[in-house]
């Protein structure tokens, strides 16, 4: 996943100017206008080799009183304001009921606004909940989940260390979806490389039909400085796919995903090419703009203009 760090939007750092972080803090690009609260350090994974969000942190779960005092300290002074609450850090649904329930309740009492509460996932932590779990979750105010398969090819999976397959991601979503708890998911152009890019992109069409996601965000990998996938092109074992490639891998995504009804997007920064639409509703017109990106005749985004 690539999300946004917080320090990027002046206008909601100065309302929460007050609150105690601990380090780099990331959200989803959706969650700009979100109320950010830290309830775990780090991510309970953090080997993905993409990745260096969270690697100078160790994963653990913040004290839950620390968590409460914030909730409480933000409701007394913005309660009025905040109708989103986004819970970091990496995959906060790892932290188990006696964490969250007094927390999602806190936000309840403490927000009266609140329509939503989010956070990132994994598949892992998806599956290590009971249908019970989730469904207590969900009734208390966890409507939204984020989680990034980033691929659907179980070869990629293993080379990236995702840490979960297609087998694993597509029951999570199943698991998810019984419990209301919608799902915004993430997948990753160049994630297979140029040996595996069209392993990659058949498997992602395919495993997003089978998670069938509320939300589908787009991305292409960005080789960050210091992560094993970038060592592993310094040494040539690891090689992105050109431009071209990365938008055929795009094309395909879009012609072969059959989600029941899923708001696409490619606007991250990381993309050379903004898209939006509806799935399946916008299929045509998102594949008939991608051929014209593909025949030159609509720019792309400069590598200048290109970020995380």
């Amino acid at each position: 996943m690539c999300p946004e760090p917080l320090q990027s939007h002046g206008r909601r750092i100065n309302l929460l100017s007050t609150m105690r972080y601990e380090g780099q803090i990331y959200r989803p690009p959706s969650e700009a206008n979100s109320y950010i609260l830290q309830a775990t350090i780090g991510c309970s994974w953090n080997h993905c080799t993409y990745c260096n969000m969270y690697r100078s942190k160790r994963f653990r779960v913040r004290n839950l009183t620390e968590t409460l005092a914030d909730i409480r300290m933000m409701g007394e002074r913005h309660g009025s304001q905040v109708d989103k609450v986004f819970v970091a850090d990496g995959d906060a649904l790892g932290m188990d009921l006696e964490h969250w329930l007094p927390i999602l309740t806190a936000c309840r009492n403490a927000f009266p606004r609140l329509r939503r509460v989010s956070a990132y996932a994994t598949a892992i932590n998806v599956r290590d909940k009971s249908p019970s779990e989730l469904e207590q979750l969900r009734s208390l105010g966890l409507s939204l989940l984020y989680m990034g398969p980033e691929t659907g090819d179980d070869v990629t999976f293993k080379r990236i260390a995702k840490g979960a397959d297609f087998a694993a991601h597509a029951e999570a979503a199943e698991r998810a979806h019984a419990a209301g708890i919608a799902l915004s998911t993430i997948f990753l152009l160049g994630a297979g490389g140029t040996e595996r890019s069209a392993e990659h992109a058949d498997g992602s069409a395919q495993l997003i039909t089978a998670m069938d996601p509320e939300y589908l965000s787009v991305l292409t990998l960005t080789l960050v400085p210091g992560t094993p996938i970038e060592k592993l092109a310094k040494t040539g074992r690891f090689a992105l796919p050109p431009v071209e490639g990365m938008l055929d891998e795009l094309r395909t995504i879009v012609r072969l995903a059959r989600p029941t009804q899923a708001m696409f997007r490619t606007n991250h920064a990381s993309n050379y090419l903004p898209l939006a639409g509806q799935l399946p509703a916008d299929r045509d017109r998102i594949v008939s703009v991608l051929d014209d990106a593909l025949g030159g005749r609509i720019p792309l985004r400069p590598e200048w203009a290109r970020g995380l």
